[in-house]
C-alpha cells in the first residue's frame, strides 16, 4: 500500500515563478504597444497641447509600470521562493495600468 501523498509532493516549485515571470513580460509588452499606439495617435491628430500632454502622461505611466514590472521579473528570475508583491508596488502597478488604459482611450476618442 502506497503512503498518502499530498498535493505539495507533486508540485514543482520552479514552474509557478516561471509562469509569473512570463506573465509580467507579456504585460510589459502589452503596455509598450499601448504606449506606442497612444503616442502615434497623439502625433497623427496634430501637435495640439492636450494630445501631447496625454501622450507624455502615457509615457510616464508606462515607465512607472515598467519599473515595477522589471523589479518583479528580476526577483522571480533569481530563483528561490518569490516574495509576495508589496502593497505599494502592487498599487503602483495597478494605478499605472489603469491610468495608461484611460489615457489610451482618451487619445482614441
Amino acid at each position: 500500500m502506497e503512503p498518502h501523498r499530498s498535493a505539495e509532493d507533486d508540485r514543482d516549485p520552479g514552474l509557478q515563478p516561471e509562469r509569473t515571470r512570463l506573465a509580467w513580460r507579456r504585460t510589459t509588452l502589452a503596455g509598450t504597444v499601448a504606449t506606442v499606439l497612444a503616442v502615434k495617435a497623439a502625433l497623427n491628430n496634430g501637435t495640439d497641447a492636450p494630445g501631447i500632454t496625454v501622450a507624455a502622461l502615457c509615457c510616464v505611466l508606462w515607465l512607472g509600470f515598467l519599473t515595477v514590472a522589471h523589479r518583479r521579473i528580476r526577483v522571480l528570475a533569481e530563483g528561490g521562493k518569490p516574495t509576495p508583491l508589496t502593497p505599494r508596488h502592487a498599487g503602483a502597478a495597478t494605478l499605472c495600468t489603469v491610468a495608461l488604459a484611460a489615457c489610451a482611450v482618451a487619445l482614441i476618442l
